[in-house]
């Protein structure tokens, strides 16, 4: 760890205690007497109000009521920031509402030579959803879909969920109990456990109208939901051989629930296993034209007849047979 950054984790451990010694620093960072008494003096020297107690079980602590320094960030840290930052614009994320502001803030931590460095990284960056002619201008809102935020601030506290949806212009209340928060193709899904049905449900955000903290009297505990989930994990009908090439395009765009195992050391070759829900019909539709998009190289082992079928009729579409 360099010393930047070990400095700036002792502070924030230092900042988490009431007290701490030069022992305990020693030891939760891996660093002599010698080190951990400069990068305490370097501390202080910051501005960081710490108190010296002498005798035995002496140590340091933290004076109440004093304004605490600034973190520190280095030049790369600093890039690394802003670029992150530029690349989560298009994504419709919670949170990021006050971007303008965000930025303003970062901005004011550096230094003027930074700040040029960032313009000029602001000029000649450009992300997926921007516009080459104009940059400011996004294809996509960056205010996400309202009920992202809710959802967001009622998992912080509890995965346990009493959500609403709206269904063929029908509302539908479902207790769950939120496994993930995902986001696919520019939509963000939940995929929870029906706690009454006791399955999984994947639900679009955009169909919520209502999201509620669940009764706690009511609950099962999340072993149990993990164990059950477990159990109800589709066999796979759909099995792949990939090669390079399909391997290239699969690492381009793949649906979340669908991973590889590589075949060689050297990642060249691989089998892909997934299930596909065949009476799904959207669901046959997107997975037939994502192996499609997978190319040639490669060996369908097992396939669903649903699946061949959709298959044939999409490839005879581009090459007709011969009369």
């Amino acid at each position: 760890m360099k010393k930047v950054e070990r400095i700036n984790v002792i502070m924030r451990y230092i900042n988490n205690r009431a007290q701490f010694t030069i022992s305990e620093i020693m030891r939760e960072f891996n660093i002599s007497r010698s080190t951990a008494i400069r990068d305490i003096r370097e501390i202080e020297a910051m501005g960081m109000p710490l108190v010296a107690e002498v005798g035995r079980d002496g140590g340091y602590f933290v004076m109440h009521n004093s304004v605490l320094p600034e973190v520190r960030f280095t030049d790369n840290e600093v890039k690394a920031l802003f670029i992150a930052f530029m690349a989560t614009r298009n994504q419709q994320l919670p949170y990021l509402k006050s971007r303008q502001s965000l930025a303003e803030k970062l901005l004011g931590l550096i230094s003027e030579n930074q700040q040029e460095t960032l313009v000029f990284l602001n000029q000649i960056l450009l992300f997926e959803g921007t516009n080459p002619n104009n940059p400011d201008l996004l294809e996509l809102s960056d205010i996400p879909h309202p009920m992202v935020e809710k959802l967001f601030q009622n998992l912080l506290m509890d995965s346990y969920l009493w959500v609403t949806i709206k269904e063929e212009n029908v509302m539908k209340t479902y207790p769950i109990y939120l496994v993930h928060l995902y986001r696919e193709k520019s939509v963000w899904l939940i995929e929870g456990f029906d706690l009454d049905e006791e399955q999984r449900r994947i639900i679009p955000v955009d169909n919520l109208t209502d999201v509620k903290p669940y009764p706690t009297k009511k609950r099962v505990s999340r072993k149990k939901i993990l164990e059950k989930l477990s159990k109800q994990e589709e066999v796979a009908n759909l099995v792949v051989e990939l090669g390079p090439k399909a391997i290239a395009q699969y690492k381009k765009y793949h649906p979340i629930k669908v991973s590889l195992s590589y075949t060689n050391p050297y990642q060249t070759t691989a089998i892909l296993k997934t299930f596909i829900a065949i009476n799904n019909e959207e669901e046959l539709t997107e997975m037939t034209n994502w192996v499609l998009f997978l190319g040639g190289d490669i060996k369908v082992r097992e396939v669903p007849e649903e699946v061949l079928g959709v298959l044939q009729e999409r490839l005879s579409i581009y090459w007709p047979p011969k009369e």
